[in-house]
């Protein structure tokens, strides 16, 4: 655990701030899940909760289908980092952080699409290009994101299939309903 020199007293409620270099650092925004562990030093600690991550054994068969029954390459990513990944490589993806370009992306829930002329990268440092990408949104709140992502490096950016965009959609849809149970 690193020390940060900060020290906060908590208030009559029990609450206490956590500052805002670590909150940015952290990339925790107002709203964000947090899970509270103790240990047996007395240390209280903190940890950002992602609801997909507490299914990313499930998000990676998910994915590991959609590979295998329709060639399709995809990641699934809680709202900061890739939970789960087929078809591409994991070493350059697993628990990678997003961009925050597709993080942006996610954040105006709505469908995004590839148009030819773009070049959207998941993840930084990879060749891997987003065709589309779907937020995930559980009971009202962004969770994640599923994205299809093609084009190897020196190929051209095309735009996503129809089909493409239906399998995305529907995966994102379902692992927001199953989020929302």
């Amino acid at each position: 655990m690193k020390a940060t020199g900060i020290v906060r007293r908590i208030d009559d409620l029990g609450r206490v701030v956590i500052p805002k270099e670590i909150r940015r650092t952290m990339r925790i925004r107002e709203g964000d899940p947090l899970e509270i562990f103790t240990d047996r030093e007395g240390e209280v600690i903190f940890k950002k909760y992602s609801p997909i991550g507490e299914m990313a054994q499930f998000a990676a068969q998910y994915a590991e289908t959609l590979y295998k029954t329709c060639g399709l390459s995809c990641v699934i990513c809680d709202r900061d980092a890739v939970i789960a990944c087929a078809g591409i490589p994991k070493k350059e993806y697993n628990d990678r952080k997003i961009t925050p370009e597709a993080e942006a992306i996610m954040e105006q829930r709505q469908l995004y699409t590839c148009t030819g002329k773009d070049a959207l990268h998941i993840v930084d440092g990879t060749a891997g290009v987003v065709s589309c990408l779907m937020p995930i949104i559980t009971d009202g709140d962004i969770t994640g994101c599923v994205a299809s992502v093609s084009q190897k490096e020196g190929e051209e950016v095309t735009s996503a299939t129809d089909l493409e965009i239906k399998l995305i959609q529907t995966a994102a849809g379902f692992l927001g309903r199953q989020l929302d149970s």
